[in-house]
């Protein structure tokens, strides 16, 4: 005896089976308990409850958002203070550096073009922008590189002649640094060739 599919008996719960499967089913008690199965199962699927996602997930979307921005805030503070703190340990111990004259005049050229490029990122509102995640990732390592350079000059705080040569080329690599640091926010660069 040839027994309906379950293509047949899905038609016929949606009313749209034919005689012959009409027939079938109500001769045939095997055919008659699947169908009556099917209708449990299609009930069963109904009953389960609707699960759909909450749709309050900005606020902590937000919150994340801001903790990164208030990380990111705090550490380019920290970063300016201590080169505020080195700057001026380096004024107070200038007096009695005799031996580095030739290094003071090269020194305070790159410390002012530093402060500048400082000022320019402090102008620049970087939270404001949408950036890519390719510039954020070179936004963050050169804040990071200017980090380990901070603590570098912090290290050789005073200036003499052993020490200033060192303490140039320090300040150089933060200089430029800074240029590229400007060029990632304001031209959105992609590439600033670390």
């Amino acid at each position: 005896m040839m027994h309906c599919t379950m293509d047949e008996l899905l038609a016929l719960r949606a009313n749209e089976g034919s005689v012959w499967a009409r027939e079938h089913v109500d001769a045939c008690a095997e055919c008659r308990a699947e169908l009556d199965a099917l209708y449990q199962r299609v009930a069963q699927l109904k009953a389960l409850p609707v699960l759909s996602p909450s749709r309050d997930r900005w606020p902590v979307v937000r919150e994340l958002v801001v903790a990164a921005r208030v990380r990111r805030q705090r550490r380019w503070v920290a970063s300016g203070m201590a080169a505020a703190a080195l700057i001026a340990g380096v004024m107070v111990m200038r007096p009695f550096g005799g031996a580095s004259q030739p290094f003071v005049a090269q020194l305070e050229g790159v410390k002012q073009e530093s402060a500048s490029l400082e000022a320019e990122l402090g102008r620049y509102d970087v939270d404001s922008r949408v950036v890519s995640g390719r510039a954020a990732a070179l936004a963050a390592e050169l804040e990071d590189r200017i980090a380990s350079v901070d603590g570098e000059l912090a290290r050789l705080n005073t200036v003499s002649a052993e020490t200033g040569p060192e303490l140039v080329r320090l300040w150089q690599d933060r200089v430029d640094l800074m240029r590229r640091l400007v060029d990632v926010h304001v031209t959105r660069a992609a590439y600033v060739g670390l």
